[in-house]
């Protein structure tokens, strides 16, 4: 019986996948940085990682819409992530949709090793379609929060990301000037707009 309370107290201890997903301007970012700083506080260690894709406010830095900033390590494919992680008790990712599919397995792989991972990324990209290994990593998170940015349009909840230039990249890094919250209505609306002036 003893062997078996040991047991659980050691396999329930760290080893866990947290997502924190939304549209853009919704905070994810701010959530994740909140969390890796606590963590970092409780003396626990902690390596951050985003994509090298993801330049727009540094090379380096994980940097909020806020401009929180933590310092990351920037790589150019999920596995890489796995040679920086042997020693360590937190990992955060940030920007998971720009990661190929092979994440997933790595966010498995570091949490069955005991590490509670931490991601942040975009659910669904500007045309309101799944992001990349985003709806992966929300199927074998052990929790998942959906944040909401504030509608550019009504003011309600908005969890969609309208693109309002004219680029139909799915990956396109972009700010302000490039994408608006929406919400479901006013991102139909926006759609309907787009379509009947391209006609």
């Amino acid at each position: 019986m003893m062997l078996s309370e040991d047991y659980n107290k050691e396999t329930n201890k760290r080893g866990r996948i947290e997502v924190v997903c939304g549209s853009m301007f919704s905070g994810k970012t701010e959530e994740l940085i909140r969390r890796l700083k606590r963590a970092k506080f409780a003396k626990q260690r902690v390596e951050i990682f985003k994509p090298a894709v993801d330049t727009r406010y540094s090379e380096e830095d994980v940097i909020s819409h806020d401009k929180n900033v933590i310092a990351s390590t920037p790589v150019d494919s999920s596995t890489s992530i796995l040679l920086f992680t042997s020693e360590v008790d937190v990992v955060g990712i940030d920007e998971a949709q720009f990661f190929d599919a092979g994440l997933v397995d790595v966010c498995n792989q570091l949490a069955n090793n005991g590490i509670r991972v931490i991601i942040a990324g975009l659910d669904m990209d500007f045309r309101g379609v799944p992001f990349g290994p985003m709806p992966g990593l929300c199927a074998i998170a052990d929790q998942v929060s959906k944040v909401h940015a504030i509608c550019v349009k009504c003011g309600d909840l908005a969890n969609f990301s309208h693109r309002t230039v004219k680029n139909d990249k799915q990956f396109f890094l972009g700010e302000t000037a490039e994408y608006e919250p929406l919400c479901r209505c006013c991102y139909q609306r926006a759609i309907a707009l787009e379509q009947t002036e391209n006609k």
